[in-house]
């Protein structure tokens, strides 16, 4: 049964941030594991655009504001993008009935996209 669906858009360009804006993004915004991974790759506006637009999806999918640094993106050792939760948010699955998160994160140059869907039992 599904729970809960969300999606989000992220425009790429509001995410080249200088050294300064980045810090203030990552403090509030990312977590230490998205930043690492952002900073790894080459194309960084895009893998934080896309990151943000998971979390508004998650958010959505939810039906309530989860505080930024409380929910995250990791990854699969095969790459598939999964939803981590944190915090006061650490057990939020369980306490909705979430059996099961589906994440779908892409991008172009341009736009990042993101769509969340919370399947129960």
């Amino acid at each position: 049964m599904i729970l809960g669906i969300g999606t989000d858009l992220a425009e790429v360009e509001r995410y080249r941030f200088d050294e300064e804006r980045l810090a203030w993004f990552a403090r509030r915004i990312y977590t230490d594991e998205e930043m690492a991974y952002a900073l790894r790759k080459r194309h960084r506006p895009e893998r934080l655009a896309g990151f943000f637009a998971a979390k508004e999806a998650a958010r959505k999918a939810f039906g309530f504001a989860i505080p930024w640094r409380e929910v995250g993106v990791g990854h699969e050792r095969s790459g598939r993008p999964i939803l981590l939760f944190f915090g006061s948010a650490g057990d939020l699955p369980q306490r909705y009935g979430v059996a099961r998160i589906h994440l779908t994160i892409t991008h172009t140059a341009t736009t990042a996209a993101a769509f969340v869907v919370l399947e129960g039992n």
